[in-house]
């Protein structure tokens, strides 16, 4: 069964964003790889990866990148596997280029794109993903979901109390 999830980087200067989505998956056991591959620079590479990638075990595949963001897009044209474009913030457009980049995909090469530095919800996507056919993920996202309305019920009571006390 194909359950891994493929993480890949346009560079390693992505990985203080990318630790988001790496620890989510360690945190849900999800089996991960993660590499650096770039649509420019190592265009080959990048399409070999995804032209195999099914083959080689993978469920889905991550792709983060910035600027001219190409790289989610180039893999989405060598598989069927569902690509999550993660676009990462750059220094010249605050992200809205990589997001651009990341997004605008023609028909028939779908990306699902989260925000721009969105890796924990690209995580999360990708478990959701799995979850379709692993009861253990499903119930690893219920009790996930149930800990964020715990979590906005104790900000509300903590907010009462500071009203109360103005």
């Amino acid at each position: 069964m194909n359950n891994r999830v493929a993480i890949i980087m346009g560079s390693d200067s992505d990985l203080p964003v990318m630790k988001n989505t790496i620890k989510r998956l360690k945190d849900w056991d999800i089996p991960f790889e993660t590499h650096v591959m770039s649509a420019h620079r190592t265009p080959e590479r990048a399409c070999e990866f995804a032209r195999t990638a099914k083959d080689n075990g993978f469920a889905v595949i991550i792709a983060a990148a910035g600027k001219a963001a190409h790289l989610a897009g180039v893999l989405a044209g060598h598989t069927t596997l569902p690509v999550i474009g993660v676009p990462i913030k750059s220094s010249t457009m605050d992200g809205l280029d990589s997001l651009l980049s990341t997004v605008q995909m023609p028909s028939g090469i779908p990306v699902a794109t989260v925000a721009i530095d969105g890796a924990d919800n690209a995580a999360i996507l990708a478990t959701q993903i799995l979850a379709i056919s692993d009861k253990s993920l499903a119930e690893k996202l219920e009790q996930f979901k149930k800990d964020m309305v715990a979590g906005v019920i104790k900000k509300d009571a903590a907010l009462q109390t500071q009203i109360e006390n103005l």
